[in-house]
């Protein structure tokens, strides 16, 4: 099988003997459930086994490195997927909170040598969010291409 990846065809990678997680925020619902739909039916597509995958629901995206840790210490996944939404509000509050996620997530990462793709998308509005989150330009697919690549090379 084949899909589009940034203008070019390239094959799906075979996830068919990888265990996945994902740490999906439940702020901003809307948004990150979607993009958990993508990811699941990517990680089908590259045949990671449904009994290889367990999704982690996290209040939001702040929490996401926390969920990330829980399961890294379980020895159990590959790689980790992250999925969460922040869109910029008033304030400069999602400044902070995408920077806790993102470096949280990467020093979680480097330490333990376990790939986590980053599929936390930041917007400055809902109409970016629902475009990054649906269709040909879903981040949750893009994530699981990610994890599944990254755990080839360990």
């Amino acid at each position: 099988m084949q899909r589009k990846h940034y203008a070019k065809k390239i094959l799906l990678p075979d996830g068919s003997r990888l265990r996945i997680g994902i740490v999906v925020s439940d702020f901003n619902a809307d948004i990150t459930a979607p993009m958990l739909a993508g990811a699941l039916a990517t990680l089908g597509a590259c045949k990671v086994k449904k009994g290889n995958i367990r999704v982690v629901h996290v209040p939001g995206s702040f929490e996401i490195p926390f969920g990330c840790l829980t399961l890294i210490k379980s020895g159990k996944y590959d790689a980790l997927i992250a999925l969460g939404c922040i869109i910029k509000g008033e304030t400069t509050h999602d400044v902070y909170i995408a920077t806790a996620a993102s470096n949280g997530i990467m020093s979680i990462s480097l330490e333990h040598g376990i790939p986590i793709a980053f599929g936390v998308i930041t917007t400055n509005n809902l109409a970016q969010a629902k475009i990054r989150s649906s269709g040909k330009t879903n981040k949750g697919d893009e994530a699981a291409i990610t994890a599944i690549t990254m755990a080839k090379l360990r």
